[in-house]
């Protein structure tokens, strides 16, 4: 049985995968959360550097090797369908880690030329993208409530794009302020894109029911992405200011170490859970998660960084928080849906069986 915005394989409903989807979730709220508020701190006590700060979106990855291979040969499954060949599954990680590579860089450019509030907020557009991208890629049906969460998150970003921000960083221009909006937008497209390839290459090309397939991907898309954002930072020359922006920074070379170690360990968090989700359900679900999370964010800038929420942020986080909750009473229904027709042939099925025998 085919069900359309489901993952590779529809799955029966019950409660360990609910669990597990659970987890994923709070992977992603409380890994995307922290990162941006800690990616914000860097730059505001004195961190410069664009492409460190990018690198330590990626450079978590080996704390998961361990666990990688563990998983890889716990959870392999057999399967039926022949494995794609080596250069087909490496030109797959390549394309995707560069794409990861791309956006993360215009996070990075848009986190410090914007206030965080601002920028999360901005940033719930890439659920409209991904929308986008999965109804070519995917196979993505737009549903009224799908209609509806997009507008309701369009019309969140379009506020805040014609509001004038007075919590703007010190030292910001308005022209970096505009390329702060432009890469968020940007970063935002690609980061949708990027999910609905990472979906379609699920289905089309790995077509491995396994959580050890998550864990290819995320290891190795992370290793692309990480080698081409150290490249950049060695090619740019930010490297050789480093020292100085370590000595330089307000609370102390101790805390500028710690700061980028727990950059790397929630983004990685935050990449493990947006990933299983994928797998779990559909490209366009993690996205939403993204999003759900990223209101959480500007609220904690109003308590711990001087961003002030006014009505237009109030309104536009309402706006992304109504978004999220239309599409996730989607998934709902879908998974109610599917639950009642998967019952109605087992009946028959059973039915079948009695009379035959």
């Amino acid at each position: 049985m085919e069900l359309s915005n489901q993952s590779i394989e529809p799955r029966p409903k019950n409660y360990k995968r609910w669990l597990r989807i659970g987890l994923y979730t709070l992977f992603v709220v409380s890994g995307q959360s922290i990162a941006t508020m800690l990616g914000r701190l860097y730059f505001d006590k004195g961190g410069k550097s664009q492409w460190l700060a990018t690198l330590m979106q990626l450079a978590g990855f080996p704390i998961i090797i361990l666990y990688y291979f563990f998983t890889k040969n716990s959870t392999a499954t057999s399967t039926n369908t022949r494995p794609p060949s080596i250069l087909i599954l490496a030109s797959v990680y390549v394309c995707l880690g560069l794409l990861v590579a791309i956006y993360c860089l215009l996070f990075s450019t848009g986190l410090r030329y914007l206030p965080v509030s601002t920028y999360s907020l901005i940033s719930v557009s890439q659920l409209a993208f991904n929308a986008f991208f999965s109804y070519f890629l995917n196979s993505q049906k737009f549903t009224p409530f799908i209609v509806n969460s997009l507008i309701l998150l369009t019309i969140s970003s379009i506020l805040l794009v014609s509001h004038e921000d007075s919590s703007t960083p010190k030292g910001v221009s308005r022209r970096k302020h505009v390329i702060g909006f432009i890469c968020t937008i940007l970063a935002s497209a690609v980061n949708g894109f990027e999910l609905s390839l990472a979906q379609f290459c699920f289905r089309k090309v790995i077509k491995r029911d396994a959580f050890s397939a998550v864990m290819d991907m995320i290891v190795y898309q992370s290793i692309v992405a990480a080698s081409a954002i150290l490249v950049g930072l060695f090619v740019s020359g930010e490297w050789k200011g480093l020292k100085g922006e370590m000595e330089e920074f307000e609370l102390g070379k101790l805390s500028y170490m710690m700061v980028l170690v727990w950059i790397c360990v929630f983004w990685q968090g935050f990449a493990i859970g947006s990933t299983a989700l994928i797998f779990e359900l559909s490209s366009l679900f993690a996205n939403s998660v993204t999003v759900f999370a990223l209101p959480v964010v500007p609220i904690l800038a109003v308590i711990f960084f001087p961003d002030k929420m006014d009505c237009i942020k109030v309104v536009a986080m309402f706006l992304a928080l109504w978004g999220f909750l239309s599409y996730a009473y989607l998934h709902y229904l879908d998974s109610h849906e599917s639950e009642s027709e998967q019952k109605n042939i087992d009946v028959n099925n059973q039915a079948l069986r009695a009379s035959s025998g």
